[in-house]
């Protein structure tokens, strides 16, 4: 198991969960190949002792990164870049790939490469980007398991988004590959694409869900459920970046600086685009959504419905989008495909977009309905004012920021980061706190006067892509108020472990002390030894948090009344 991923199956789809709706329900005509590896149930093709992260240390970073920057603009016949520029397709690849992590329970993401296979490669919100890894093929295939398909991934939106005058805040490797579907993930029960039956009262979205809408990555562009309210899909924009971890302020830096480039593609009916990889016909390879509009491809493409440029530049890094959207009023309009767009009221010729094909030829810029939600919302609103008055701001500190985290946030901490280019800067969501004293062994400790101190269960501790016993954070608020630790005030339950910390010394190393961490973990240990009638290994050597080591606003992220991160049960009262 890759050691970012919680091997704690909360949120997830089992045998006996229920619920979630599997790869055979949404293609049953899909070709079963199980029968191959009846007896073996491996599915990595690579031998058992492959090390990724020794295989990166090999690669040449600095090679592979000049033959991204040089696909960029070597545009395919059989599937041409827009403005002869394939950068922003791959950014929405790399977008789309990690943004599918929800804090909730720490899956989805780009950690394991998943977009390459279903559900996630058939969902209608990445339509069309079967061919943006398929541009990548030459480039796997040189490197070869030097570079895994989840870092390639992700690497090419960087390079893409430095190749158009962008900036970013680095890249880090170390993301292992899957070799078949995740199907345990819980992606929701609805049976349909688009479907919304994961709400609830007044639009409370189901935990652990995220995105709005079945086969969606975010939010609908259209506005909620397609209805073009711009106030409505700030509800929505909000509550799904939120649950990505990602504050107001992060998720308008990653909706403008994202629409700073490229465009959207609807040009024409989309009953006019055939089934998606999963459900095409077998001799298409792995390809989907073959569009017989047009030539299916360039100016006649056919996505999301969605039709036009945000920008008058789309690849180029300028303040273009928040330019147009405070310099004009805007109406609404609908695209050739049917879809709710917003068109500038009388446009200056200068403030027009070229045409995906013929530079000469000149179209007209647009705003989705979610984009309008960065200027109607009162909150969106001035910080958007903010990031256009300060756009140097905004370019260096605001959209890099934001960017690092949406890439790196599901690899847990930063110890994990490797690579020429690993992000240096310690962030808010990334401060881990101080380690223990010294480098500590794997010990067993047995302690039986510890077992009836606080279980370590309540800490949600045994995930990485989380707040984790390392460092001990829930001594401080929020999460030293919440009201699942009881009995007593709950702020000062933490603190019956409090006394043995001074007094404590780890077996190997009888010169330093226990952290509260460490103290925790160990109780919770010993309280199962006597049901279980074993004792786990304990890997300490975790420091303890200070409250300014503490990303406030994540932890406080609520939903139905309760914040994400607070434990929904008891536990062992």
């Amino acid at each position: 198991m890759d050691e970012a991923k919680c091997p704690v199956m909360h949120g997830a789809v089992t045998r006996n969960s229920g619920g979630g709706t599997s790869n055979r329900e949404w293609w049953p005509n899909q070709l079963n190949l199980n029968i191959l590896h009846q007896h073996d149930k491996k599915s990595s093709p690579l031998d058992t002792d492959f090390n990724y992260r020794e295989a990166f240390s090999k690669l040449d970073y600095a090679a592979l990164k000049k033959d991204l920057l040089a696909l960029m603009t070597d545009s395919q016949e059989w599937w041409p870049a827009d403005y002869g520029h394939y950068g922003p397709f791959f950014i929405r690849m790399t977008w789309h790939a990690a943004g599918t992590y929800r804090t909730a329970d720490g899956r989805g993401g780009g950690g394991t490469g998943a977009q390459r296979f279903a559900p996630l490669n058939s969902w209608p919100d990445n339509g069309n980007l079967d061919k943006a890894r398929r541009l990548l093929w030459p480039i796997k295939k040189k490197y070869g398991q030097n570079i895994s398909w989840a870092d390639l991934l992700i690497l090419a939106g960087n390079v893409a988004i430095e190749s158009m005058g962008g900036k970013t805040f680095g890249f880090s490797g170390g993301r292992n590959d899957i070799w078949a579907p995740e199907e345990d993930i819980y992606w929701g029960a609805e049976g349909e694409w688009l479907g919304n039956k994961r709400y609830s009262g007044e639009r409370d979205l189901q935990h652990p869900l995220a995105a709005v809408q079945m086969g969606l990555i975010y939010v609908n562009p259209e506005g909620p459920d397609g209805n073009p309210d711009p106030l409505a899909s700030a509800h929505d924009v909000r509550e799904t970046f939120a649950r990505m971890a990602m504050n107001d302020e992060e998720t308008v830096a990653l909706v403008a600086g994202g629409h700073t480039f490229g465009k959207a593609h609807g040009a024409g009916d989309a009953a006019l685009v055939g089934a998606e990889p999963e459900g095409a016909d077998i001799e298409l390879m792995g390809l989907g959504w073959i569009s017989s509009f047009g030539s299916g491809k360039g100016r006649d493409t056919i996505t999301s419905g969605i039709e036009g440029a945000w920008t008058a530049n789309p690849t180029q890094w300028d303040n273009g989008y928040f330019d147009l959207l405070f310099g004009y009023e805007w109406k609404l309009v609908k695209s050739p495909a049917g879809a709710h767009i917003w068109h500038a009221i009388d446009p200056k010729p200068e403030d027009l977009a070229p045409d995906a094909e013929d530079a000469s030829i000149r179209v007209p810029t647009m705003m989705t309905t979610a984009d309008m939600a960065m200027r109607e919302d009162p909150a969106y609103r001035k910080i958007s004012k903010r990031f256009h008055e300060n756009p140097d701001e905004f370019a260096d500190l605001n959209f890099g920021g934001a960017l690092v985290k949406l890439l790196h946030r599901d690899m847990g901490p930063r110890t994990r980061y490797i690579g020429p280019e690993a992000p240096s800067e310690e962030l808010n969501w990334q401060k881990s706190g101080p380690p223990w004293q010294q480098q500590l062994g794997v010990i067993s400790v047995k302690a039986e006067k510890f077992r009836n101190l606080v279980s370590p269960f309540r800490e949600k501790g045994f995930k990485p892509l989380g707040p984790a016993p390392q460092p001990f954070g829930y001594r401080h608020a929020p999460g030293g108020q919440w009201r699942t630790y009881p009995p007593g005030p709950p702020k000062k339950l933490p603190g019956k472990s409090f006394p043995v910390t001074g007094g404590y010394r780890l077996a190997n190393s009888p010169a330093a002390g226990a952290s509260v961490a460490d103290v925790i973990v160990l109780a919770g240990n010993v309280g199962l030894k006597r049901p279980l009638a074993f004792f786990f290994a304990i890997h300490p050597g975790a420091g303890d948090a200070n409250e300014g080591q503490t990303d406030v606003y994540f932890f406080a992220v609520w939903n139905r009344g309760r914040r994400f991160w607070e434990p929904k049960k008891g536990d062992y009262r």
